[in-house]
């Protein structure tokens, strides 16, 4: 069997990398807007800025832990990448002819939490943010694509980090609950396929939903996931209950583990890395319920987790339709790793793997991981999968008469389309979707960069906020419009 006929070829974005239009239209403003640009070859992460209770100036890196009292700001003198990013909110027409053009059945994008609601809890939400995602998904609806649309993608309000903790507060919770609610209210008959939260297993850090103190106080980190879990599950409930017809997935991000050895050491320290880097995620949104290893975990660290009556029962109402997830590259664990040198990933860790090529930002490329991976949720879970998130960041060459070259983007993509189809026919697992990764290029959220590209249309503006804006299409435009317009059947 191949790909089924209502098979959703798509591709992806998200607001915080793409959409632009800092503080257009009454929005407010989120922890994206704060982040600094990067230079992932180099090592050189994004940083915030953060006024100390002092009075103080201090910079922090993207991943590293932001103290509770710093407040996070937003400096007039510094570039932000997100403030302007590949400027959807002015091209959106364009954007979505282009992929119209190309095959889409699917558009992914999200919903800005801030253009809704501007610091997250306001007492009315923000029309004119309403409006403009209603005319986007209109025109998604009369050029033939579904709107995939993602309720939260990195940007919890700003206001909401620095006042309450972000998703460790209560406050910030029942906030996304109003936001979650409202959208499904507006959007119902024009909005069918939801994702909760977006790679819900990435750190629960400033970066990624405004926790101070992540890695030194345990017992918050906890928290904020599992207020994240509550939020998911609460999405999933309103959501049926509001309109039966929606189907509404959850987003992690994958990737394949390999022990790096068959020593029974490295094989236990993949299992026990997959677990708390996958798998609870999983079993949490599709079965229901926290594993007992995880329940033991907690009870040995001495943490309690601050529930409300019916949470369980919500967790147990709140299971997804389908299991989304991001893929890009996969990475092998060992239990010692001083001796052996690191890979890089999507937010991920691991040790280099010998027998695998890497990207230019050092992420693996493994197609056969792709099959691997789909085949492990499949067999674990039995709900339909979707791929998400997949594609190859490069550095991009415009020719002379604006061309560009990018065979190895082709490649990339074709391999991995056949690693997904020899998954569907050979083994039998129920893939309903493939929206790859920033179809139309986009800033990259681990690094700030724009040289890392991932589109199939070439969009000009550089890492320091210079260009036109210009649209163009790459050649694997056409390469992948011939695939969609096949049904995956022509990758030659």
């Amino acid at each position: 069997m191949s790909f089924r006929e209502d098979f959703l070829w798509g591709g992806a974005s998200a607001a915080n990398q793409y959409e632009g239009g800092y503080l257009s239209g009454g929005k407010g403003l989120a922890v994206a807007d704060a982040l600094t640009g990067g230079d992932g070859i180099h090592g050189v992460p994004r940083t915030f800025i953060a006024k100390m209770p002092d009075g103080t100036m201090k910079k922090f890196g993207n991943m590293e832990e932001v103290p509770l009292g710093a407040e996070v700001i937003v400096d007039e003198n510094t570039y932000y990448p997100s403030h302007v990013a590949t400027d959807f909110y002015h091209h959106w027409k364009e954007d979505l002819a282009l992929s119209a053009e190309m095959g889409f059945k699917c558009f992914r994008m999200s919903i800005n939490w801030t253009r809704i609601f501007p610091n997250g809890d306001d007492e009315t939400p923000n029309e004119e943010g309403l409006q403009f995602y209603e005319d986007v998904f209109k025109e998604c609806k009369r050029l033939g694509m579904e709107p995939l649309v993602t309720i939260y993608h990195f940007d919890c309000p700003l206001h909401l980090a620095n006042a309450y903790d972000g998703w460790v507060s209560k406050h910030t919770l029942e906030a996304f609950k109003r936001y979650a609610k409202l959208l499904f209210e507006r959007y119902k008959g024009l909005v069918h396929y939801w994702l909760t939260i977006n790679e819900i297993n990435i750190n629960t850090n400033f970066m990624m939903n405004g926790v101070h103190d992540h890695i030194s106080n345990r017992q918050n980190a906890e928290q904020a996931r599992y207020n994240l879990f509550v939020g998911s599950a609460y999405a999933v409930k309103v959501g049926h209950e509001i309109d039966p017809e929606n189907k509404i997935g959850l987003m992690i991000a994958h990737g394949v583990s390999y022990p790096y050895s068959c020593d029974p050491k490295d094989v236990f320290a993949e299992l026990d890395d997959s677990r708390h880097g996958k798998w609870l995620y999983g079993d949490v949104q599709v079965r229901g319920k926290y594993p007992q290893w995880k329940i033991n975990e907690l009870k040995r660290e001495g943490i309690t987790l601050d529930k409300d009556p019916g949470d369980d029962e919500l967790l147990k109402e709140g299971v997804v339709d389908f299991y989304s997830f991001s893929y890009y590259s996969s990475q092998a664990i060992a239990a010692k790793t001083d001796d052996k040198e690191s890979s890089a990933g999507n937010q991920s860790h691991g040790v280099k793997n010998p027998h695998l090529q890497a990207s230019e930002w050092g992420w693996t490329i493994d197609p056969l991981g792709l099959r691997i991976t789909l085949n492990e949720i499949y067999d674990r879970y039995q709900i339909p999968l979707m791929i998400v998130e997949n594609g190859l960041g490069a550095l991009d060459k415009v020719e002379e008469d604006g061309s560009v070259h990018d065979p190895y983007r082709i490649n990339y993509m074709r391999d991995h389309i056949q690693m997904m189809k020899d998954a569907v026919e050979i083994d039998g697992v129920d893939l309903m979707g493939y929206t790859p990764w920033g179809s139309i290029d986009l800033v990259s959220a681990g690094t700030g960069e724009m040289r890392k590209r991932y589109g199939f249309v070439y969009v000009n503006m550089d890492d320091d906020g210079n260009g036109d804006l210009s649209r163009s299409k790459k050649d694997s435009f056409f390469y992948m419009k011939k695939v969609y317009e096949s049904n995956g059947e022509d990758l030659d």
